[in-house]
């Protein structure tokens, strides 16, 4: 079975420290712990939007100390650590201001990417404010922007992640589904808008999952940690309309990020 670079990384570390024990120095023994680099990528979904507990210093980026990449870095210690991901980040802003950090020692980057270029701010206020058919109507042309362009503009951002980080683990990440159909939720949009969101979140993870295996890039869906947490559930770990803050919605709440999104990625990298 082929280990993860993370988990075939551990394990050499516990057999370096076994043979460090008995006085020996073992052959091809892995670098130190302090030599691990992760960097995590993306948009708000990785940043943490949602959740809380901001870093003042990160400004409009809005970066969690609850978000999944600082969860995992605080159960797991890499070397270094570099959070660049940013709230309404698109694939240009990633390959433009975020990949800084990356370099040939980079052992293990995370991202989620895309649903801002495919204009989901637009398509949930045009939903939220609008008729079911000017909402169906929007919602099928972000779903042939998904099928057209967005291909072409992930690809652009995973070869610069290639480029800049040859030998590292690359997890790319998708979105939930919003809604728990025939849910909790008395008012707000109808069934047939919330079934036609659910499946354009599954046609953009469908797109950005073909394009990331075929980068060679692991792939980690968050559609079956959040399945019982949609809106409308009696748990729900998203955010729905928030009109005090309207930039956390529909956005994962903490234990969105530490339940929905950090075992996935902890399990994939």
């Amino acid at each position: 079975m082929k280990l993860s670079r993370f988990a075939a990384f551990s394990t050499s570390l516990l057999l370096a420290a076994s043979a460090a024990l008995l006085g020996a120095a073992p052959a091809g023994a892995a670098a130190p712990a302090a030599s691990f680099g992760y960097v995590a990528l993306g948009d708000s979904y990785s940043s943490g939007v949602g959740a809380g507990s901001y870093d003042s210093a990160s400004g409009d980026c809005k970066r969690s100390t609850k978000a999944f990449p600082v969860l995992w870095k605080n159960a797991h210690s890499p070397g270094t650590f570099a959070f660049t991901a940013c709230s309404g980040a698109r694939t240009g802003d990633v390959t433009a201001g975020q990949l800084g950090p990356l370099d040939s020692g980079t052992d293990l980057v995370s991202i989620t990417i895309g649903g801002n270029d495919a204009g989901f701010a637009d398509v949930m206020t045009t939903c939220v404010l609008q008729s079911e058919s000017t909402c169906l109507n929007r919602i099928n042309q972000a779903k042939a922007y998904v099928d057209g362009t967005l291909p072409g503009k992930l690809d652009a951002v995973y070869r610069a992640i290639r480029a800049k980080a040859p030998a590292a683990r690359v997890v790319v990440l998708g979105y939930p589904r919003f809604y728990k159909l025939n849910g909790s939720c008395l008012a707000g949009l109808s069934e047939t808008e919330r079934a036609a969101i659910n499946g354009a979140s599954d046609h953009l993870n469908a797109a950005t999952e073909k394009r990331a295996r075929d980068h060679g890039f692991a792939w980690g869906s968050v559609v079956g940690t959040f399945t019982g947490h949609e809106i409308c559930s009696s748990s729900s770990w998203l955010h729905s309309v928030n009109w005090t803050n309207i930039g956390e919605s529909y956005h994962p709440t903490a234990a969105g990020q530490s339940g929905g999104y950090y075992p996935v990625f902890n399990s994939t990298a």
